[in-house]
């Protein structure tokens, strides 16, 4: 049913075999895209730990909606929704539930 398919890795740029036990194995999980990265991409990846691949995740300066504090958030605000520190956000989220 399944045949071994020579795929080109996206982060390298290699050549690399996806082999029938392989797109088995994804059918079996329900999968339904093939692997993007080859295998020694992949475990460099999850060795890396969940690390984005920048690195040091950028903060903006905002002032708290809440208390009017200065804090850092880590996506540049809109304009169009509150934002707050850590804080204030606990205690808005503590009153929705």
């Amino acid at each position: 049913m399944f045949e071994d398919k020579t795929l080109v890795c996206r982060e390298c740029g290699n050549e690399f075999v996806f082999t029938a036990s392989e797109q088995q194995f994804y059918a079996d999980k329900g999968f339904q895209n093939e692997p993007g990265r080859c295998p020694a991409c992949r475990a460099k990846r999850r060795a890396a730990g969940g690390q984005n691949r920048t690195g040091e995740r950028q903060m903006y300066d905002v002032i708290c909606d809440g208390c009017g504090r200065p804090t850092q958030v880590p996506f540049q605000p809109r304009g169009d929704r509150p934002v707050y520190c850590r804080d204030c956000f606990d205690a808005q989220r503590a009153n929705r539930y």
